[in-house]
């Protein structure tokens, strides 16, 4: 077996992972039957590899592995490969963390002059070090920031751009607290 485990890392609650590949290999001189292929832990999934299934010497199976995680957490699972092979059970060990996707939503009030738009900044620290986060100028009263990471506080402003190209100074300071 290769690997004999797989991380999946972080995967976001509600999606499916890439998929990644476990590969059976007979490497002995007789053939080798698979009577049976069992995946434990919640939200793990095997696809190829449909039982029975007899593999001559030197033939491969390519097992596909999915995690598809429901809630947040770490969630530990295995793949077991149950054959007529020494050693049998094979088994393979599997680990990923499903995570949630923060994101923030900001609000703010209408210049009272006529705009073309505005600009949103974030910073990490309070006061200072603001960096436009949209690629071109937001034209309504709202903006969705979905590149925050978990346990970070952000900092936000705005801006008020004229048709001129002229840019106001900063608006309040709005702050987000990401779990």
């Amino acid at each position: 077996m290769n690997p004999t485990s797989l991380s999946f890392g972080n995967v976001l609650t509600g999606t499916t992972s890439a998929t990644q590949n476990v590969t059976i290999t007979n490497a002995g001189n007789s053939n080798v039957t698979i009577s049976q292929i069992t995946v434990t832990g919640a939200g793990y999934a095997v696809t190829g590899g449909s039982t029975p299934v007899t593999l001559t010497p030197s033939q491969k199976l390519v097992l596909g592995v999915q995690f598809s995680p429901a809630s947040t957490g770490s969630v530990a699972g295995s793949i077991s490969i149950v054959s007529n092979a020494t050693g049998s059970p094979a088994t393979v060990t599997l680990s990923g963390t499903g995570v949630v996707q923060h994101t923030v939503s900001l609000s703010w009030t209408a210049s009272t002059s006529t705009v073309a738009g505005y600009n949103v900044y974030r910073s990490t620290t309070s006061g200072s070090g603001y960096v436009k986060i949209n690629s071109s100028l937001v034209g309504s009263l709202t903006y969705t920031d979905s590149n925050v990471v978990n346990g970070r506080t952000y900092f936000y402003v705005t801006t008020a751009v004229y048709s001129s190209g002229n840019e106001s100074g900063f608006s309040n300071q709005a702050t987000a607290v990401i779990p």
